[in-house]
């Protein structure tokens, strides 16, 4: 009789939406026992399903370890298995599910589990933004000043997130620059600095819609102040895989850069916001971490 693989599900009680007896009652019916034995693990503070997922990579027993949350939950469970030969699966249960999207996990509660039944494994690549891992992407300016309104919201959810824009937008001040690629130097004023590993924000909004967890760069977008008659055309691109195609927008292909400004200040990782220096280095990390991904029809 052949072996069952072991699958840990690190779950996050109060990821956007997620209601984990419901959560836990779909794995257990949907994932086929003849093929897997799993247990469910809920995080209890935050680091805590970092620690939960190294100590599943060294124990040696565990086949893929599985984050069920969204893209904080995701970041945390990815930072314990860089550099491991652990993958990571993903259901999405988050807010934006950006990497979850990216990998072409289906949002669809049923069909996020059940991928899982049938899966292959991919190496990609991660990045630093001073030694903190992210898989999807980090920045800062506006995104990363509305993710510090919506860490400290008590509400989850998309409605919570819009409301948070809004707010933001009456009182954000962009900020000078300096930014330092392999191409040299600029100085400039911006309204938004996103470095992706992968093409997406979450919820579709693709702020670098060129950009591939495997070609080892990392892809630089640049929002520039804009006036509310630019807001249209920006939606739509973001929305409709087009930003690149914005003349103002300015993007950069690297493999590192440093970012410079008058003070320490928001950024945020995968979404969840951190104060750091007012010097700020990023990197790639090619083909760090492993993770599964649903095998599409034609690959069967």
């Amino acid at each position: 009789m052949k072996k069952k693989r072991k699958i840990e599900f690190i779950i996050n009680p109060v990821s956007g939406g997620l209601r984990v007896v419901p959560i836990k009652t779909a794995i257990e019916y949907l994932i086929d026992s003849k093929l897997y034995e799993y247990n469910f693990n809920a995080t209890k503070y935050k680091g805590h399903a970092t620690e939960l997922a190294c100590q599943f990579a060294k124990d040696g027993k565990t086949d893929i370890v599985v984050a069920v949350g969204g893209d904080g939950t995701v970041n945390e469970v990815g930072c314990g298995l860089i550099g491991t030969e652990t993958p990571m699966g993903i259901i999405p249960c988050g807010s934006g599910n950006g990497l979850a999207r990216h990998l072409g996990i289906p949002m669809d509660p049923v069909h996020s589990i059940k991928w899982l039944n049938k899966h292959k494994i991919e190496d990609i690549d991660y990045g630093t933004i001073n030694e903190h891992p992210f898989f999807c992407t980090c920045g800062l300016g506006f995104d990363a000043d509305v993710s510090k309104r919506f860490a400290d919201s008590k509400v989850r959810g998309v409605i919570t997130y819009v409301e948070k824009i809004l707010q933001e937008a009456l009182y954000h001040k962009d900020e000078p620059i300096v930014i330092q690629t392999e191409s040299g130097e600029e100085n400039i004023e911006a309204f938004i600095v996103t470095c992706a590993n992968a093409g997406q924000w979450g919820n579709n909004a693709y702020i670098a819609p060129l950009a591939s967890v495997k070609d080892g760069l990392l892809d630089i977008t640049i929002v520039p102040p804009f006036t509310p008659l630019d807001i249209p055309t920006l939606a739509y691109q973001l929305f409709n895989k087009q930003l690149d195609k914005n003349k103002k927008i300015i993007t950069h292909k690297t493999k590192s850069l440093t970012i410079k400004r008058k003070k320490d200040g928001v950024v945020h990782i995968d979404g969840e916001p951190i104060v750091l220096d007012k010097t700020i280095n990023i990197q790639i990390v090619p083909k760090g971490l492993k993770v599964a991904t649903p095998i599409k029809e034609r690959e069967i």
